[in-house]
C-alpha cells in the first residue's frame, strides 16, 4: 500500500518527463558511479532519451513528480539502472518498478543486473531487492573504476 499520493502505476517514461527525471539523478548520484561530472549527467540525459523511444525507461510518479526510475534494455535483458528518491524509500516503488520491467523482459533468458558488492553499504538494500526477485550473485565487476557485482534471475526454461 502506497502513502502519500504515490501512483502504484508504473509508467513509461517520455521526453516530458526528461527534467524531472534528471533532478532525481542529480539527487541520488553519489549511489550511481559514473555520474560524478556534469559532462557524465549531460551522457546520461541523452542515454536516458534514447530509453525514452525504446520504451525501455520506467517511472513511478507522485503527482508531477518522479518518485522512482529504472532503465532496461530487451536488446541485452537486463536492468541497467533503478533509483528511487529518499523520500519515497520503503514504499514498494522499487518492486514496482523491478515488477514491471521484468514483464517486460524476455523470462526464458537470463535478466542480468549490476549492482553494488556485498561488503558496500551501498548494497544492501538493492541486493536484498534482488534476492527478494530470485537474483543470485554471480562474477564480481568493475565499472566506471568502482566494484561491482552482477547478479543473474536464470531464464525460465520453455516447455
Amino acid at each position: 500500500m502506497m502513502k502519500n499520493n504515490i501512483s502504484s502505476e508504473c509508467l513509461f517514461g517520455e521526453p516530458a518527463d526528461i527534467d524531472q527525471w534528471m533532478d532525481l539523478v542529480r539527487l541520488v548520484r553519489n549511489n550511481f558511479p559514473g555520474l560524478e561530472t556534469e559532462e557524465s549527467l549531460e551522457e546520461h540525459r541523452h542515454t536516458v532519451l534514447k530509453f525514452f523511444g525504446k520504451q525501455q525507461a520506467l517511472c513511478v510518479k507522485d503527482g508531477n513528480r518522479i518518485a522512482g526510475v529504472l532503465l532496461f534494455s530487451r536488446n541485452r535483458n537486463m536492468i541497467c539502472c533503478l533509483a528511487v528518491h529518499p523520500e519515497y524509500r520503503r514504499n514498494g516503488i522499487a518492486s514496482i518498478l523491478l515488477e514491471t520491467a521484468l514483464g517486460e523482459l524476455d523470462r526464458s533468458r537470463d535478466i542480468t543486473v549490476s549492482t553494488f558488492r556485498e561488503e558496500d553499504e551501498k548494497g544492501t538494500a538493492p541486493r536484498a531487492l534482488y534476492r527478494k526477485y530470485g537474483f543470485c550473485e554471480a562474477e564480481l565487476t568493475m565499472e566506471f573504476n568502482y566494484p561491482n557485482q552482477v547478479f543473474v534471475l536464470h531464464g525460465k526454461s520453455r516447455e
